[in-house]
């Protein structure tokens, strides 16, 4: 059996994490992330190759650890579009409260101002981490409108995504300060409430604006 690495990979992905969300993504470079954690510059070039290696290692970790939770959320209520997008709007909330940290991470620090350099396939990966998640938004679009084109995937999106991030980054700060205890219950009721709008599966919606003409006619009526 393997002897247990001296400086463990999550010990050196907190401390760059702790290090972004102090000073900013540029004040996380490798030497500093080695002061911050104790592990040589040296082991860190080993395990990750490079800084923006590193950084995204530990963006792909909150994001791996969110996605677990509102995925399962989702699948919890298969049956039921409505449900399955307040639950995924809850998680947001639930993983503030749990990962104050990586939800931080997420919801405050672009996925651009982690990397310096110019790797196309490292970028790639982090502005494809998120398809699992942008799978199940159309799969409830789909669920609950009958299709998942641009407006009913917005919908969604406003209601389950848009609404719960906005909600958590005005409360998430670096002073450890919980989220109001009233938060939760009020993101999902309107998340709820967004989601019960508009048609349900099946009917369809007229996109198109009415014309002048039969905007008169009605009016004249």
């Amino acid at each position: 059996m393997a002897p247990p690495r001296k400086h463990s990979t999550d010990d050196i992905l907190d401390a760059a994490r702790a290090l972004v969300l102090r000073e900013g993504p540029r004040a996380a470079s490798v030497a500093a992330i080695s002061h911050a954690s104790g592990a040589p510059v040296g082991t860190l070039y080993h395990r990750f190759g490079s800084r923006d290696g590193l950084l995204a290692a530990a963006w792909f970790r909150a994001l791996e650890r969110y996605q677990a939770v509102a995925l399962a959320a989702v699948a919890a209520h298969s049956d039921d579009p409505v449900e399955a997008g307040v639950a995924l709007a809850e998680t947001v909330l639930a993983f503030a409260a749990d990962q104050p940290e990586d939800a931080r991470l997420l919801l405050a620090v672009r996925r651009s101002d982690l990397l310096d350099g110019d790797d196309g396939a490292l970028r790639e990966r982090l502005y494809r981490g998120n398809e699992p998640l942008e799978a199940a938004l159309r799969q409830i679009a789909r669920d609950r409108y009958g299709r998942a084109d641009a407006r009913a995937l917005e919908r969604v999106t406003r209601a389950v995504v848009d609404l719960p991030a906005a909600a958590v980054r005005r409360h998430v700060r670096g002073d450890g300060a919980p989220l109001p205890r009233w938060l939760a219950g009020d993101v999902a009721a309107a998340a709820r409430a967004l989601l019960r709008d508009g048609p349900s599966a099946g009917r369809r919606e007229s996109l198109a604006t009415p014309s002048r003409r039969s905007t008169s006619s009605r009016s004249s009526g």
